[in-house]
C-alpha cells in the first residue's frame, strides 16, 4: 500500500502573525505596516485577510480598524460543510452521523457541568415546545430544539465540538427539516425524548438521559 504524502499544517502570513502577536490597545496594525513587517504584498494579505474574516478570526469596522476576535471552530465547519451540502444534499446524513457520535461521547461530561440555572433553561425550552406543539394553530419548536441541544454541551469549553454542534444546526436548516409539518405524532415522540433527557439531567440520572438520547437519535432516520 502506497504511503501518500503528508502535508503539515499551514497557515498564511497572517493568520501567523494574528496567532503570535499581541492585539495593541487600537486594534491590529495597518496592512501597509503588516506588509512592510511581513515581507507580503498588500494585495496578498488583503486575501489572507478575507479568509481570516471568513473563518471568524479577525473583523473590521470602519474607523476601528482590524481586530482579533475569540477563537471559534463553527465558521470553518460551516464553510466546508455549506460546500458538502451544495455538491450533494446526501452529505447531511453522514454529517449527522458525526454529530450523533460526538454528543454521545460527550454526554457525561457535558450534563455534570451544567449549572442549576441552566436546568431550569432545560425546563423552560420543554414547556414552551410543548405549548407550541398544543397550540392552535400548531407551531414547529425549532428554536427550543436547537437552544436544547446546544445548551446541554455549552459548559464543555471545546470550541471543536461546539463548532461541530453549532455547524449541524445551520445545515439542518440549510436542508429544511426545521419547517417540517409532515407528522403530528413524530414531533410529540421526539419531544418525549426531549423531556426524558432533560428529567434525568434535572435528577442526576445520567445514564437514563442518555438512553433517551441515543433513541432519539434514531428517530431522525425513521421521521415520515
Amino acid at each position: 500500500m502506497a504511503i501518500r504524502d503528508r502535508n503539515p499544517l499551514e497557515i498564511s502570513e497572517f493568520l501567523r502573525y494574528l496567532a503570535t502577536h499581541q492585539e495593541v490597545e487600537n486594534g491590529l496594525p495597518p496592512l501597509k505596516k503588516l506588509s512592510e513587517e511581513l515581507g507580503v504584498s498588500i494585495g496578498s494579505l488583503r486575501e489572507q485577510l478575507e479568509v481570516a474574516r471568513a473563518l471568524g478570526l479577525v473583523e473590521v469596522k470602519p474607523r476601528l480598524g482590524m481586530r482579533r476576535r475569540e477563537y471559534v471552530f463553527a465558521p470553518a465547519v460551516r464553510q466546508s460543510l455549506g460546500y458538502a451540502l451544495a455538491l450533494n444534499s446526501e452529505h447531511f446524513r453522514k454529517y449527522s452521523e458525526l454529530r450523533n457520535h460526538v454528543e454521545a461521547a460527550f454526554w457525561d461530561e457535558a450534563v455534570r457541568k451544567l449549572t442549576e440555572e441552566d436546568k431550569t433553561e432545560l425546563r423552560s425550552l420543554i414547556a414552551r415546545a410543548f405549548e407550541k406543539l398544543q397550540g392552535s394553530p400548531i407551531r414547529v419548536p425549532h428554536e427550543e430544539h436547537r437552544t436544547l441541544h446546544l445548551l446541554i454541551y455549552s459548559r464543555l469549553e471545546n470550541p471543536f465540538v461546539t463548532g461541530i454542534l453549532e455547524a449541524y444546526w445551520d445545515a439542518y436548516e440549510t436542508v429544511g427539516l426545521n419547517v417540517f409539518t409532515g407528522g403530528y405524532e413524530y414531533l410529540q415522540e421526539v419531544w418525549r425524548y426531549h423531556q426524558q433527557m432533560v428529567d434525568a439531567i434535572c435528577n442526576g440520572n445520567y445514564e437514563e438521559g442518555y438512553r433517551a438520547l441515543i433513541a432519539h437519535t434514531d428517530l431522525l432516520y425513521q421521521r415520515p
